[in-house]
């Protein structure tokens, strides 16, 4: 659902000196249909105000099901709210964030994920990022497909006791690209929220698409997310999308449980002293500014990205390594804050 473009539209119409996008009440998206709610501030517009939005969805491309309505009468405007769905046998939904790619956000989601599992919950991950979904090969479920239940229920894969639905489970081969715009990747993401057998789970962990864009907006304004994990490394250019991402959470009223500093450090395996290869101290300054907590340093190993490629994670294959330890910290600290919330 491109809901930033479609308020975008609408405030470029306006009725009786108001822009029509602060008549919005709310945008809801009810299966494959659209639902846009306004506030009347008087009857006899209710037939001008539906002909002006009918027009400008006609004009947004993908949204092709929608429906409009309006709000009981003398219900005060306000600025648009949105109906958020809590996913049922879900008890806690977190998203892994970053504000830009290259970061190791994926490989973050997944080891959180696993080390949560480890810790004795119950786990799902969802593999968010539609168009380079990555989650397959570093679970080792690259030939993996998934099939549907008598209810048409997508039944998830598994893996290291986790259940796991990616789009990757959904192609004919991983070279198989994606040529989606915005409303269907985000009917894809729905479904694979709602519609997926997930069962009950402790924790789901969403690995969202890298960036501020249409898909983390529409996700918060359409399901119930207790908290984001925000994935960054030493550098300043990666500290500077990052940041854009703390906002976009924090407006959207998403409560961002910490920062990941990935890549934060090197050690030599014969000296063993700590080398800080992109710098040090600027997330601590960072997260300080932004009144965050740090939620954990991983170094950098060499085996977190060959245990990526063979299809088990680091937390799985080398418990005893400073990065699976970390790993598991982590996750016992999102844990706890979680329970105490």
């Amino acid at each position: 659902m491109a809901v930033k473009e479609i308020m975008e539209a609408l405030a470029r119409q306006s009725v009786e000196n108001k822009k029509l996008s602060e008549l919005v009440k709310d945008i809801r998206l009810v299966g494959d249909k659209l639902e846009l709610i306004f506030v009347l501030p008087n009857k006899s517009l209710e037939s001008e105000i539906r002909d002006k939005a009918m027009t400008v969805l006609k004009e947004v491309e993908g949204v092709e099901n929608f429906e409009i309505k309006f709000a009981p009468m003398g219900q005060p405007v306000q600025s648009p709210g949105f109906h958020k769905t809590r996913l049922s046998g879900i008890k806690h939904l977190i998203v892994v964030g970053s504000g830009k790619g290259g970061v190791g956000k994926s490989t973050v989601a997944v080891n959180i994920a696993l080390a949560l599992s480890k810790l004795g919950y119950r786990v799902g991950l969802l593999d968010g990022d539609i168009y380079g979904p990555s989650i397959p090969t570093m679970l080792g479920l690259k030939n993996q497909r998934v099939e549907v239940d008598k209810f048409n229920r997508i039944i998830p894969a598994e893996a290291f006791g986790m259940k796991v639905m990616s789009v990757g489970f959904l192609l004919p081969s991983e070279d198989t690209p994606l040529i989606w715009r915005g409303p269907m990747l985000m009917k894809a993401l729905t479904q694979f929220l709602f519609d997926v057998k997930w069962g009950s789970l402790d924790f789901l962990v969403l690995d969202l698409p890298p960036g501020t864009g249409d898909v983390q907006l529409t996700l918060a304004q359409t399901v119930e997310i207790d908290g984001a994990i925000v994935v960054t490394t030493p550098q300043d250019v990666a500290l500077a999308d990052v940041k854009k991402a703390v906002v976009m959470f924090k407006e959207v009223g998403i409560p961002v449980l910490g920062v990941v500093e990935n890549m934060a450090y090197f050690v030599c395996p014969e000296s063993g002293n700590k080398y800080y290869i992109f710098g040090k101290g600027r997330v601590s300054n960072f997260a300080l500014a932004y009144g965050l907590k740090i939620l954990g340093s991983v170094p950098i190993e060499p085996a977190i990205s060959e245990t990526s490629d063979s299809g088990v994670p680091i937390v799985e294959s080398s418990p005893d390594s400073q990065s699976a330890k970390a790993f598991l910290n982590i996750a016992k600290i999102i844990a706890e804050e979680l329970e105490r919330r």
